[in-house]
């Protein structure tokens, strides 16, 4: 195998270069190595990939295809050389990220663009989390990474983890909702009386906003807060959602904020990740999701503003 990459090496610089003496040049070999090295080739496999009949070797109908197919190769064995030296330095091959449906994932997107920009040799993956699931994806190690976690973390060893601050969760109604007419605060009891949304096991796994009405409540139960986030506005339920995700849709009328009796309105959220198997790249998004001042303009600083 040596010797035929030896080959696509001489080939790629005697196309760009133009002459097995700029090629040698190029490669700090004399033109008579390269021209043994290509001549041998052609004689192990009874080819010919050089027409040297003319005053410049030029490529054979087999050398041309030698020379595309071999570049394709030479880039694999580049990037692969590449790969090897990165996961030396201690980056990992692959990185799953759990991101909570809480999170707005488009504040990632900026990230991932630096990420491939200075470090294209690991592969990212991302999967949702839902509420207290986030946690689970990485104490079963789905995850090394999850992103907006709500609730404490495990007390478990081997994870590491970092508040992202506090989340404002806000009770809202569509305008046509019979709550959007009541007296405020609403009670628990007047709530109770209406269908709420919830996404997944929110009872269960939820914040406290969502524990505090959700026994005997009637409950409609859906994957995700986009979706929570329409049957609010078409007042097929009531229920929180982040103040960033509904504030756009109070402003324009879409939805009414509701004051409700002793709510507690901010959750803590958290980025949290497995020591044992975090590497530079577990590192790097990390501390480029603490330093994000789009990601902190989501979350208060503390439970009292």
């Amino acid at each position: 195998m040596k010797p035929l990459l030896d080959v696509l090496i001489i080939l790629d610089a005697l196309d760009k270069e133009g002459s097995f003496a700029a090629a040698s040049a190029k490669l700090f070999k004399t033109p008579s190595a390269l021209s043994y090295t290509v001549h041998k080739l052609e004689s192990d496999l009874n080819i010919q990939l050089l027409d040297r009949s003319g005053h410049r070797a030029t490529f054979t109908r087999t050398g041309q295809m030698l020379l595309e197919k071999g570049r394709e190769v030479l880039h694999t064995v580049r990037e692969l050389e590449k790969q090897a030296v990165k996961l030396h330095e201690g980056w990992e091959n692959n990185l799953v990220i759990a991101v909570d449906d809480t999170f707005p994932f488009l504040l990632l997107t900026p990230l991932i663009e630096d990420f491939y920009q200075q470090h294209n040799v690991t592969r990212l993956k991302f999967i949702r989390g839902v509420l207290g699931d986030s946690w689970e994806a990485l104490a079963s190690g789905r995850a090394d990474i999850v992103v907006g976690a709500l609730r404490d973390p495990p007390p478990l060893s081997g994870f590491g983890f970092s508040p992202l601050g506090f989340l404002e969760q806000i009770f809202v109604v569509a305008p046509q909702h019979p709550l959007a007419r009541e007296p405020e605060p609403l009670s628990r009891r007047t709530i109770k009386r209406f269908r709420a949304v919830i996404v997944g096991d929110d009872a269960a796994l939820g914040c406290s906003a969502f524990q505090q009405l959700l026994e005997d409540q009637e409950a409609l139960t859906v994957f995700d807060f986009k979706t929570k986030l329409e049957l609010h506005i078409s007042g097929l339920g009531c229920g929180y959602l982040p103040r960033y995700l509904a504030q756009r849709h109070i402003e324009r009328g879409a939805l009414v904020e509701k004051q409700v009796a002793a709510h507690l309105p901010f959750d803590a959220v958290w980025i949290g990740w497995n020591e044992q198997t975090s590497g530079l790249a577990s590192t790097w998004w990390r501390d480029n999701i603490l330093a994000n001042s789009a990601i902190a303009a989501v979350y208060t600083s503390n439970n009292d503003d």
